[in-house]
């Protein structure tokens, strides 16, 4: 019997040493740090974090809306105007392709990545280097240059959220646009390689693919 209690005590002692490490981190986060518990500081700074991922996430989302994209003069007249005239504005399905959906990626970091990006673009509009139609013009071929060749190194990312050369029915395309499809898969070539000005007017100057894909 006395063997029993021998070999039970270990057992009892590191229980109860457990339960003392567990209330000493307790009552360290119930100890007051000058005026406030480490408890309460931590459960302030958890709902704090929750409030200002809540707004910061807030904010990305309307930086993202079609109102936000033409809030400014410089795009509302000139590129907006063009791209109403497209189908990814009005088509016979009513889907709908906004700004953010072509130029924003829908994954967190490379979304921070592009909004990072586009915070230089505040420089521009600060500055006034396209605020007029022909300032606009004049650098046309420059900015679309750059989207291009965001959007090339990516591998049409976001033209691939709606579209996939898998997901193409044959029988709803022309032979021609079958047959480049099919040319374009076979040569690793991506969607903004032929459809450039597919939202916009193309600018003068612009270089153009004239090969016929096989």
């Amino acid at each position: 019997m006395s063997d029993a209690n021998h070999k039970a005590a270990p057992a009892t002692g590191a229980a109860e040493e457990g339960k003392g490490a567990l209330g000493r981190a307790w009552a360290a986060l119930r100890r007051p740090s000058a005026r406030y518990s480490l408890l309460g500081i931590v459960a302030a700074g958890f709902v704090a974090g929750i409030v200002f991922w809540g707004g910061f996430n807030t904010a990305m989302e309307a930086t993202n809306a079609l109102e936000f994209c033409i809030s400014c003069h410089e795009m509302q007249d000139t590129v907006y105007e063009e791209y109403k005239k497209t189908i990814h504005y009005s088509n016979r399905t009513g889907v709908r392709a906004i700004c953010s959906d072509c130029h924003v990626p829908r994954d967190w970091l490379h979304k921070m990545a592009r909004k990072i990006q586009a915070s230089g673009e505040i420089y521009g509009k600060v500055m006034g280097t396209i605020d007029t139609p022909e300032k606009f013009e004049a650098k046309r071929l420059t900015l679309a240059e750059h989207e291009w060749a965001r959007m090339k190194a990516s591998d049409s990312r976001e033209c691939r959220n709606c579209h996939s050369f898998e997901g193409m029915s044959k029988d709803a395309q022309t032979d021609t646009a079958w047959r480049r499809h099919k040319g374009a898969l076979k040569k690793g070539e991506t969607c903004i390689d032929c459809h450039k000005g597919i939202a916009h007017k193309e600018p003068g100057g612009a270089k153009k693919d004239t090969e016929e894909q096989g």
